[in-house]
């Protein structure tokens, strides 16, 4: 789904809405307004209202207002209301949880055909840890750092978030299982790749960005481009 990009898009690293997160001031620019829809997805079975509460007062701070967009279930992401919402917004933001239950979620639906009608059209669309995971194909399983399905709006990526506190391990083992070519992108907490509306990369954040490709570093000149 990468051919036509049209709206900035973020990958940021986990951390999200903290301090030291300095690009968001500029996604808010970018998106042309001051409203940030926040779909706390993936942490539907980790308190999302409070992920919501969270998002709008640290979004205050940078003149913006959050719009809480509850699609926590499979149900959710079929209802017509809730993607006439994500379909209207400019800036679009998936919080942090579980990928596996933000793919389920969102796969094939209404609201996630919204997400990329939206993108399309110009919004900006910023997904952290698994909403960063899942946007990306492969996606990295977490549960082992193996490879898995992800929903492809960017293809022939894959993604650790919070790199800097990620299990070495599990890292290595998902840099090793790459597949020839696949560029694997380690983003620490607090810190976003960003793909301008041209599909130009790059970083911004408190953290580091880290290029692995045939298990090397490798520039962001290594990401699919254009």
């Amino acid at each position: 789904m990468t051919e036509q990009p049209c709206g900035t898009l973020a990958l940021v690293g986990g951390a999200e809405w903290r301090e030291g997160c300095t690009f968001d001031a500029d996604l808010v620019a970018a998106s042309g307004g001051t409203e940030v829809a926040v779909l706390p997805t993936a942490a539907a079975y980790e308190q999302p209202e409070a992920a919501v509460r969270w998002a709008a007062a640290y979004f205050e701070g940078l003149g913006a207002t959050v719009k809480p967009v509850m699609v926590l279930s499979r149900s959710d992401a079929e209802d017509d209301e809730f993607a006439k919402v994500v379909a209207d917004s400019r800036f679009l933001y998936l919080g942090g949880g579980s990928p596996l239950h933000l793919r389920s979620v969102l796969k094939g639906s209404k609201v996630w055909e919204a997400i990329v009608s939206a993108w399309r059209s110009g919004a900006v669309l910023a997904g952290s840890s698994a909403g960063a995971m899942v946007l990306c194909d492969p996606m990295v399983d977490p549960r082992g750092g193996a490879f898995t399905l992800g929903l492809g709006l960017i293809e022939q990526l894959a993604f650790i978030p919070h790199h800097d506190t990620w299990s070495p391990e599990k890292a290595k083992r998902t840099i090793d299982l790459a597949a020839k070519g696949l560029p694997v992108v380690a983003v620490d907490e607090r810190t976003a790749l960003i793909r301008d509306p041209a599909g130009s990369w790059r970083s911004a954040g408190a953290g580091s960005v880290t290029v692995f490709v045939d298990g090397h570093e490798a520039g962001l000149e290594a990401l699919p481009q254009g």
